[in-house]
């Protein structure tokens, strides 16, 4: 086992981690405004580190330069949306969750 392999497998449990911890925040949280902070931050980092993982194990090639591009894409992708997402529920007229209030 290299050293390469050591720091691949890191990243990559890191990325698992923070993806699994934002499908439960996803889970937990009451209503579409809060769900949405887990499920766009959580997925975007925990899919760059997956990515960045895959990254230092291929090694500088073109399979590389790839992922920079699909890391690139995804830091932009999954923020709009999320932001898509919050402002089609605004302009549903959802209401936000309040202390008291029943979960949706």
């Amino acid at each position: 086992m290299t050293l390469v392999d050591v720091i691949t497998g890191v990243f990559l449990f890191l990325g698992c981690f923070f993806i699994i911890v934002a499908a439960v925040g996803v889970v937990r949280f009451p209503d579409i405004y809060s769900r949405v902070h887990p499920a766009g931050k959580g997925d975007t980092l925990g899919q760059a580190l997956i990515l960045v993982g895959l990254l230092i194990y291929s090694g500088m090639s073109f399979i590389a330069l790839k992922i920079v591009l699909i890391i690139g894409f995804i830091a932009i992708a999954n923020p709009t949306a999320s932001h898509a997402v919050v402002r089609a529920a605004y302009a549903a007229g959802v209401k936000p969750w309040e202390k008291g209030d029943k979960r949706q």
